[in-house]
């Protein structure tokens, strides 16, 4: 149940967010944050970097308070490796390492500009079906543009106290980059050697935390050679190009701070409040951690508050990782789930749950699991929790999120689609007949739901799995059948009439082998029944489709049609 996986974790933290913006300056906008880096593919763990505040802010706003979700795309972080499985992408792809991400050429066929632009598209198309409303931030805008021209002065006088926070954790032993942190941040806690991997601004040169483009090569392997403070005078040299050169730091705009001191600045920039991080933040020396002294000790503000959020898994893949192709982003998962769905997994578990979106079979259970909740909430049966995520996952401060008029269930839309291939007038016919007294009468009142079932079948549905129905009766395997099979087929046939809908034809299928060992409709499951059904199911099925198994029965029924299911079932006379 949501309320055991997740509680109301929303509220607590809206609760936190609003008491704390409140103390730290009454009255003004509380800022929610999240940061993501368009270095590839943005997956779905990328995508509990957003959702988190989304939440969150959006809880604030339903109270009325003015909040705003800021999304940060660190677009001028350095291209550090070329992403596997890229289509456009080749080996050339290589010479742009160490260049901004939005100075990258985008893959070959896009209609973007860039590197950078090309994978926030389907990200930023993906945010708006969701409902997740933000601010984006530009940061090759933001450093191009001279925003934090100040911010930069200021922390390359303050460079002997942020060297002497980092140095503390100089030799830590080296971890695993956190989850949603731009590329350019290091493995937590690792030791730096050299201009392209020293993330931190360490050197031999001595402690610098501004690091330029090389004016030359516009790429970052540039090593600081020395800094004056009064003059603003910066002088750098490209281990890549050979490139030595000196500016005035004070009008120089192709650099960037490097991320330790980036990410405090930034919160003191922005007046945040609230930014989730990867649990890899939690370690002593980490982003997060570094950056809590530092925008105290440089920028005179305070860290924002806010949780440590677990990793988000695939079914059938391992921890997802957006320098590798072929990863699913919220872009794939919203081909086979209807935003309210998705929005629900985030949802109903606290940020610091790991989880697993399925996009194979399983997705069948939850699209299951959440028509429960739909119909619990409506009937009044949800506790308070429940109630609670599931008016977040349909719904926004804005209002409601589009929703599918009439929502058949996910598993019989597939089964129909499967044995239809998809052809819209033998949908619509299936559809129409699951409930005569209620019909369908148009495929748009089963929309979206409909859509995203027939990508599930034509994407995620194995070949050997597909349903075939026979075009000609099996006539060896009717002429071998005994009596009991003969009178079982005769009894359906003879019902299919009065109980064509998917609740009649269920009761009637489940109900000829109570006929056949003479017990009344009502009896209860026992194991000589339900060996019975099983037996009466496999030759339903070998008759229909030639193997054992398949769609449920009541769906395939009505999706072959009355007519050729008695053509398939009948036995030829004795």
């Amino acid at each position: 149940m949501t309320a055991e996986i997740g509680g109301d974790w929303v509220s607590r933290f809206a609760d936190e967010v609003i008491a704390e913006a409140d103390r730290r300056n009454p009255g003004a906008v509380i800022v929610c944050a999240s940061g993501l880096s368009p270095s590839g593919p943005i997956h779905l763990g990328n995508l509990r970097e957003v959702m988190t505040p989304h939440l969150v802010a959006d809880e604030i706003k339903r109270r009325g308070r003015d909040c705003v979700h800021l999304l940060s795309w660190d677009d001028f972080d350095r291209f550090r490796k070329v992403p596997a499985g890229i289509d456009g992408v080749g080996p050339e792809w290589h010479e742009q390492i160490g260049r901004p991400l939005t100075a990258v050429p985008a893959p070959a066929g896009s209609s973007h500009p860039n590197w950078a632009e090309h994978f926030k598209a389907p990200m930023a198309a993906a945010m708006a079906s969701l409902g997740i409303e933000v601010r984006e931030v530009s940061q090759t805008r933001m450093y191009t543009g001279g925003a934090y021209r100040e911010q930069v002065l200021l922390a390359m006088r303050e460079r002997a106290r942020i060297d002497a926070v980092l140095a503390r954790y100089r030799t830590r032993k080296p971890a695993a980059p956190a989850e949603g942190a731009p590329d350019d941040a290091p493995a937590e806690g690792a030791a730096d050697d050299g201009p392209a991997d020293d993330e931190d601004g360490a050197g031999s040169g001595g402690y610098f935390p501004y690091r330029p483009y090389c004016s030359a090569c516009d790429k970052d392997f540039t090593v600081v050679q020395d800094y004056d403070d009064t003059t603003t005078e910066l002088s750098y040299k490209c281990t890549a190009c050979g490139h030595s050169e000196t500016v005035l730091l004070r009008e120089h705009t192709r650099g960037k701070l490097v991320w330790k001191v980036d990410w405090p600045m930034r919160w003191a920039f922005e007046g945040v409040a609230f930014e989730p991080s990867g649990v890899d933040h939690t370690s002593p020396g980490s982003s997060f951690d570094v950056g809590s002294q530092l925008v105290r000790a440089v920028f005179g503000a305070e860290p924002p508050i806010g949780p440590r959020y677990a990793f988000v898994g695939i079914s059938g893949m391992a921890k997802m990782s957006s320098s590798k192709g072929g990863v699913p982003t919220a872009a794939d998962a919203l081909e086979i789930m209807e935003p309210p769905l998705l929005r629900w997994l985030y949802a109903r578990r606290r940020p610091n749950q790991s989880f697993t979106v399925a996009l194979d079979a399983e997705v069948l259970r939850l699209y299951d699991e959440w028509d429960a909740l739909q119909r619990k909430v409506i009937d009044g049966s949800a506790n308070e929790v429940d109630v609670l995520v599931q008016r977040r996952a349909t719904s926004t401060a804005t209002g409601p999120l589009p929703g599918t008029p009439r929502p058949v269930p996910m598993r019989t839309l597939t089964s129909i689609l499967d044995v239809t291939t998809g052809e819209p007038g033998q949908t619509l016919r299936i559809l129409h007949d699951l409930d005569p007294a209620d019909p369908i009468t148009d495929l748009d009142q089963a929309r979206p739901r409909l859509d995203c079932a027939q990508r599930w079948v034509t994407g995620q549905l194995p070949v050997e799995q597909r349903t075939a129905v026979r075009t000609e009766p099996d006539a060896g395997r009717l002429a071998a059948l005994d009596e009991q099979q003969r009178r079982g087929l005769g009894l359906l046939l003879a019902g299919l009439a009065e109980h064509w809908s998917l609740d009649g034809l269920t009761t009637l299928v489940y109900g000829v082998p109570k006929q056949l060992l003479g017990l009344p409709a009502d009896t209860a499951p026992s194991p000589e029944l339900k060996a019975a059904q099983r037996s009466f199911f496999v030759l339903l099925y070998e008759l229909l489709v030639g193997r054992d198994t398949g769609p449920r029965l009541p769906t395939l029924l009505l999706a072959v049609g009355a007519d050729r299911v008695r053509r398939l079932l009948t036995p030829p006379p004795h």
